[in-house]
């Protein structure tokens, strides 16, 4: 555009919003007058940058930050500046866009109208909110600053709403005129239009002095008609004429003011400049008028001349002074709107520097604060510092004391290492003689179980009666059975698993070395089908009971603690057990089983293993599929695996479930105070401090670092040992620093005599007596049981070899 003639094109300077400029724009192209639309745009960069949620100055960036800020506004405007664009293709107009930087809009349209020579320029006068019907002022700051100081040669039309409100004329000789919209006002007496000089419109040109309009007018040619009378001329100039616009009106004033023109038909040449007026009306000297009246009439028309000429000077001084007021007025509402302006603006700084001096006294008083507390900590600093002295000197008493501790503490490892060694050795010959003794006993009690056969087990059961079947596990289904009048419990091990007869075998191995009053008793074998017969337990296993399986009553709470309390029992027996030691391996709630007294019997022995005392094997403790405790990591296989599983079914106890998330979810409700809401509420109103110490008990063994689980026997009895005795329950079994003492289970006492039986026999009520004592009673002519009082089917009496043996090994280990 710097190369474009700016005659030929119509600038439109726009700003930011294409909406608030549209109206001016349409403006501009119904009154281009066929001319090319070049649309202005002056951005002005900000000063400040938004960055990180606030803002911050430009000189305070970096360059390359601001130079990305800077890119994005030039981007911004040349989107403004294109809907423009497409707003003048929709009307059919041809235009173009030019852009500008500058620190201040308003200097920038003036640089730009210099730079680029333009000619005609339009721009708003205010905004669109203030436009009135009535608005003939210019209400715009910047709109004023060009209106002062934009080079002459320059037409600008200032729009508002697309209303034109005024119009600064162009001068060719840097002047321009300021052309309202006409007034009846603005007529003088002659039809003349004056139109209001703007300040600053010659640029320091001045108005010419009447005496120069009159010798323009002296040296013109003059023009009279045939009839000798002179009339109304115009004088026609150029608009590029140095006079200008004010001199051609000085000029055409004068002439009118004479009477003489300048397009007269009638051309009188040869005029002497020394002729006097009465020779231009046709009179002559020679003439008969009289001298006198000649003379008279001569200075009358001189002095009428004269002071017409003199009139025209006031004229033109009375304009030039109606001129200068108005632009003292144009001066002073400008200086004013400036002044108001600078007033906000001093407004608005004494309001943030009020803001800034009551934040200052702010700091101010937390700074006093701090200082206050930094001073309270050098006190409290040099107290320390005394007392860390003291300190010294006591770590260098103890280190004295320490380094005799150590000295000592090497003396007594020796010494231990010593005895550690003997004990060693005489561990060993310990081992060697209970391992002989396992092998002599397993073979001694392998001759104790009776033995049945399949016919006999499948006549117990009516051929395995789906009706009988009271439960199924991993290794096995149980069926109810019938024996000699007897309800047993009879254990099938499935034929499909390969592993089957081994976990048989082990399982009469473990029971045959061990008795106990929460053991499950073993009756009888069948080898040939892998099945094992126990006594009947009518309650079935733990897991039904906590599920309430049958509709079949809950357990009370304090029914779980006895069986808490007798499960603990039953694993301290078995690990340690003198023959061997035994770990159970699948301790969980289904291999539990109570019977009519919620006594429980530990059974399900599949899965153990039996260690003698010198040997040590490992195990991959992999309990994930059960518990949801990830560890692949072979560990050397211990007691504490058992130590895992009874705290688990201490949860499922506590809590009436069996899942994976036990744990977890016990846990978090100990950590939230809320350990009622996973209590099984069946049970009825825990005790919350012995349910809680339970919690915590069964969470220490549950946990996944086998080193961090209790000793049964140090750690978990002494806790549940008291909880049975407060529920009522008789306490058969006595620990004292590792020494088990068992006292004779009731089924071990003859109903008749209350003694230990030495030869236990069936009779057909179902009972167990010795023998001697229901002979007795039978000879005596009694018919009728002596439990129940009912008349006995028979008085055959079936040895309880079983149980027999049972009680045999009891009094062993008594021994």
């Amino acid at each position: 555009m710097a190369g474009s003639c700016g005659d030929d094109v119509v600038y439109m300077a726009v700003g930011n919003d294409v909406n608030e400029c549209k109206l001016n724009l349409v403006y501009a192209l119904k009154h281009s007058g066929g001319r090319r639309i070049c649309i202005l745009h002056v951005h002005e960069p900000a000063k400040l940058i938004p960055f990180l949620g606030t803002q911050f100055l430009a000189s305070s960036m970096k360059e390359k930050e601001v130079n990305a800020y800077r890119e994005r506004e030039r981007q911004d405007a040349n989107k403004i500046l294109d809907g423009f664009l497409f707003l003048c293709h929709q009307a059919g107009v041809r235009a173009e866009k030019l852009y500008f930087e500058s620190d201040k809009i308003k200097k920038g349209i003036v640089e730009l109208v210099s730079l680029h020579g333009i000619r005609r320029l339009i721009m708003g006068a205010a905004a669109d909110k203030y436009y009135s019907r009535k608005m003939t002022k210019i209400r715009s700051r910047k709109a004023m600053y060009v209106h002062l100081k934009a080079p002459a040669f320059c037409q600008i039309q200032f729009v508002c709403n697309g209303q034109l409100i005024r119009t600064r004329e162009a001068c060719p000789q840097e002047a321009h005129v300021d052309i309202p919209p006409p007034s009846p006002q603005s007529q003088n007496v002659n039809g003349a239009c004056w139109r209001p000089v703007e300040p600053g419109q010659f640029n320091g040109s001045r108005i010419q002095s009447p005496s120069i309009v009159l010798e323009r007018l002296s040296i013109s040619k003059l023009v009279l008609n045939d009839s000798g009378t002179s009339s109304p001329s115009e004088r026609s100039y150029s608009p590029s004429s140095s006079s200008g616009c004010l001199d051609a009106a000085c000029s055409r004033t004068e002439e009118d003011a004479y009477g003489v023109g300048l397009n007269s038909p009638l051309l009188l040449k040869d005029v002497a400049p020394n002729s006097s007026p009465l020779h231009l009306l046709g009179f002559q000297q020679d003439e008969s008028a009289d001298d006198i009246l000649y003379i008279q009439l001569e200075k009358s028309i001189t002095e009428a001349a004269n002071a017409k000429r003199e009139a025209f000077r006031e004229a033109v001084k009375r304009a030039q002074a109606e001129n200068e007021l108005g632009n003292a007025i144009f001066r002073a509402k400008f200086y004013e709107d400036l002044y108001a302006g600078e007033a906000r603006e001093r407004k608005d700084v004494e309001e943030a520097l009020s803001k800034e001096r009551e934040e200052f006294e702010n700091v101010k008083n937390q700074v006093n604060k701090m200082m206050e507390e930094l001073q309270v900590s050098q006190n409290r600093g040099l107290e320390l510092e005394n007392q860390i002295a003291g300190s010294d000197q006591m770590v260098k008493e103890l280190e004295q004391k320490i380094l005799s501790a150590i000295e000592l503490l090497h003396n007594y490892k020796n010494d231990r290492d010593e005895l550690l060694k003997q004990r060693d050795e005489a561990l060993k010959e310990v081992d060697d003689i209970r391992t002989r003794q396992v092998e002599a006993r397993t073979k001694h009690t392998a001759q104790v179980f009776s033995e049945f056969s399949f016919s006999e087990i499948a006549e117990a059961t009516r051929k395995f009666d789906p009706s009988l079947k009271i439960g199924e596990g991993t290794h096995g289904s149980m069926y109810k059975g019938l024996l000699y009048n007897t309800e047993v419990c009879i254990k099938m091990f499935g034929s499909h698993n390969l592993q089957n007869p081994v976990e048989f075998q082990r399982e009469v191995d473990a029971l045959s070395i061990m008795r106990h009053p929460n053991i499950a008793t073993l009756i009888g074998v069948c080898p040939e089908a892998c099945i094992l017969v126990y006594d009947y337990f009518p309650n079935g296993s733990l897991e039904d009971r906590l599920a309430c399986k049958d509709n079949s009553s809950p357990l009370s709470w304090k029914t779980r603690i006895r069986i808490a309390s007798d499960l603990c029992s039953a694993l301290i027996f078995i690990h340690s057990n003198k023959i061997c030691k035994i770990i159970h391996g699948d301790l969980k709630p289904l291999n539990v089983l109570l019977d009519a007294n919620y006594v429980p019997k530990l059974a399900g022995f599949g899965s153990c293993h039996l260690l003698p005392h010198d040997e040590k094997l490992s195990y991959n403790e992999n309990i994930s599929a059960k518990y949801g405790v990830k560890s692949n990591h072979e560990f050397p296989l211990t007691t504490k695996l058992d130590v895992f599983s009874f705290g688990m079914v201490l949860l499922s106890l506590l809590t009436g479930k069996s899942y994976l998330r036990m744990k977890e979810d016990v846990q978090f409700a100990i950590e939230e105070r809320k350990l009622k809401d996973v209590l099984d509420p069946r049970a009825g109103d825990w005790p919350f401090v012995q349910a809680e110490q339970l919690a915590q008990l069964a969470l220490r063994c549950c946990n996944r670092n086998s080193m961090y689980r209790p000793d049964l026997v140090s750690d978990v009895w002494r806790v549940l040992e008291p909880m049975k005795a407060s529920c009522g329950g008789s306490v058969s079994v006595s620990l004292s620093f590792g020494d088990l003492q068992v006292q004779p289970p009731p089924y071990f006492l003859c109903p008749i005599f209350q003694e230990v039986m030495e030869d236990p026999h069936v009779a057909a009520d179902g009972f167990t007596y010795e023998a001697e004592a229901l002979r007795g009673w039978l000879d005596s002519g009694h018919n009728t049981s002596p439990m129940t009082n009912l008349r006995l089917e028979h008085q055959n009496l079936v040895p309880n070899r079983a149980l027999r043996s049972v009680i045999q090994e009891w009094l062993h280990q008594q021994q």
